[in-house]
């Protein structure tokens, strides 16, 4: 018995040591022939930003090349970039969006 609860305190201390999840910026590329109301709507579609914040994005993207939709974990992030290639591609437009790690 003594063992058992000796490996159940090992585990709760186990689970208390475990940090917060690593961050991943996901990231629109700009290009000269995706539309600009395609990227505003699919930042509003997919990311759930307001219009307003999805045009100010929209507009980095186009004057400094690159925009940061958001920061979310690994998976989350790899779904995004998924679901934007796949939606430009659906489309017809060259848009790309990658991930890198958040610093």
């Amino acid at each position: 018995m003594v063992d058992q609860i000796t490996h159940i305190e090992n585990q709760t201390e186990t689970v208390a040591h475990i940090g917060e999840p690593p961050m991943y910026h996901v990231i629109l590329l700009n290009d000269d022939f995706t539309p600009m109301d395609f990227v505003v709507r699919v930042l509003v579609e997919l990311f759930y930003l307001s219009t307003e914040q999805a045009e100010r994005v929209m507009l980095e993207v186009h004057h400094k090349g690159r925009g940061l939709c958001g920061i979310f974990t690994r998976e989350i992030a790899e779904t995004r970039v998924a679901q934007v290639n796949q939606v430009a591609r659906q489309n017809e437009h060259p848009l790309l969006c990658v991930m890198e790690p958040a610093p």
